[in-house]
């Protein structure tokens, strides 16, 4: 299964590698998009979740690291949650 990285950029400018089981990310975002902060959010479970799922029909069990990731997601997109207008930018893809 083709694991990669996608990199995104914080509403605070922290640009932060986040991870993938799975290439669905890429059917999710576009490399070099900003992305309204509910938006991100709302596509980065969508996308976890099936890559989890695609673990578990490989090999019988969910990808807890793709889980892992998509918890981080959520507590880091919590902090933005007051920010008006928040967003985030999916920078790059890394295959």
């Amino acid at each position: 299964m083709p694991e990669m990285h996608f990199h995104v950029r914080w509403p605070d400018e922290r640009i932060e590698a986040c991870y993938s089981p799975s290439l669905v990310i890429k059917d999710h975002f576009v490399a070099g998009t900003t992305y309204a902060l509910d938006d991100f959010r709302e596509r980065s479970r969508i996308a976890l979740t099936i890559a989890a799922e695609r673990v578990r029909e490989k090999y019988g069990f969910l990808c807890s690291r793709a889980l892992g990731q998509l918890a981080r997601i959520e507590a880091t997109a919590a902090q933005f949650e007051a920010t008006p207008g928040a967003s985030v930018t999916i920078v790059s893809f890394e295959d």
